[in-house]
């Protein structure tokens, strides 16, 4: 079948073969306290980044990237030349991608409270000399925000000439329009929301409880036994990849496909999907810490850039000085495009620029890391704008 999804989308990756190539993480040390709005402060702290491309004599081609619940600082390019996989959106940053290093310098961190290398619960606590474990302050989309923000001042970029994310990391783009409008010429925001529904933050919570119920979970402290909370760890994340998936992809991927032909009559794993589910979640308590999925699902229900006027989302945005270029995709049942055509009503209401596109793709919530040929087209023709902004003013 040459007109194929999978054809059309091999072709457009085969057309995307530039590679920012091999990168190697930074890490910025900050003695200026921070006052978390949990009303905690932390005294110093690390950051752990990446950037590709160039900035430009102006300061001007800057973008951040801003990552979602299990990202991290690696985006995009390899760790080193045998390295198997690239950074975790990699099929969009790069010479020729939507977010062109030939045009942009490109920033990406792993926030605080992460477990990629910045200050977060696996990171010493200099108060005891021990792990911060459990100890670490609950942080904020708004904490993050004014994290970046310093960083941004350590790297001389006194605007971004767009700040970038999906999901979690879409909520911090929005947030970054409202907090710091002076900040930011374009936020992009990607199957994402302006707060969770109720029916989001009951899957946190089952997550969080399928962690926090294990007996190895020890109250968080379990690195001090020297285990961790598998079973708890890897039942949140099989939880989580469910609801990140449509069914049509699962169903299109798995079936009913079994392992065997027969019929086991017993409670293994006897369905391919099964399996997946499994090896996922393995894999993920290799190098992830369990701390931090309890942070960053609580940092998703906390947002809500409206609590702060009043309960107007209208009124948040209208203190932004941006354009908006918000996507969302049609299987995605956990930011479901109405929770996107929400936030674009308040802000052609707060008579903002923006530009919206729902994208066709049944690939659910993960659709925002797949780069199918319409949304890489409507993403690319966005940014090449942004480029384009960028000459006329050097």
């Amino acid at each position: 079948m040459p007109n194929s999804p999978e054809n059309n989308i091999k072709d457009k990756l085969s057309a995307m073969t530039g590679s920012v190539g091999v990168i190697k993480p930074q890490t910025l040390h900050f003695d200026q306290p921070l006052k978390l709005v949990c009303g905690k402060v932390l005294r110093q702290y690390d950051l752990v980044y990446e950037t590709y491309g160039e900035l430009n004599k102006e300061h001007s081609n800057a973008i951040l990237i801003c990552h979602a619940l299990s990202g991290d600082h690696h985006a995009a390019g390899y760790h080193s030349k045998s390295d198997p996989k690239p950074g975790w959106w990699d099929s969009c940053i790069g010479p020729g991608k939507p977010i062109d290093t030939h045009h942009f310098f490109v920033v990406s961190l792993n926030n605080l409270g992460g477990c990629g290398g910045s200050t977060g619960p696996t990171s010493i606590n200099p108060d005891t000399g021990e792990l911060y474990g459990p100890d670490f302050p609950i942080v904020t989309v708004k904490d993050w925000v004014e994290s970046q923000a310093r960083l941004a001042d350590v790297l001389e970029i006194c605007s971004w000439v767009a700040v970038v994310g999906g999901s979690l990391g879409g909520m911090q783009a929005l947030a970054w329009s409202i907090n710091h409008p002076n900040r930011v010429k374009h936020a992009v925001v990607i199957a994402s929301t302006a707060k969770l529904s109720a029916q989001n933050i009951a899957f946190n919570e089952i997550s969080r409880k399928a962690i926090t119920s294990d007996p190895d979970f020890r109250e968080g402290y379990f690195a001090r036994e020297n285990i961790i909370p598998a079973k708890g760890l890897m039942l949140a994340r099989m939880i989580g990849h469910v609801t990140y998936l449509s069914d049509a992809s699962m169903g299109e991927k798995f079936g009913r496909d079994k392992k065997s032909p027969d019929f086991n009559f017993n409670y293994g794993v006897e369905f391919e999907v099964e399996s997946y589910l499994n090896y996922q979640g393995e894999r993920f308590t290799k190098n992830f810490d369990a701390n931090t999925y309890l942070l960053m699902t609580r940092a998703l229900d906390y947002f809500d850039p409206a609590a702060d006027f009043d309960g107007s989302l209208e009124a948040a945005i209208a203190t932004a000085k941006c354009s908006y270029f918000v996507v969302s995709f049609s299987t995605d049942w956990r930011f479901s495009p109405e929770r996107s055509e929400v936030l674009v009503e308040a802000m052609i209401k707060a008579r903002k620029s923006v530009t919206y596109s729902e994208i066709d793709a049944p690939y659910g919530h993960d659709a925002f890391l797949i780069a199918t040929p319409r949304y890489i087209d409507v993403f690319s023709a966005y940014m090449g704008r942004v480029a384009k902004e960028i000459t006329h003013e050097g």
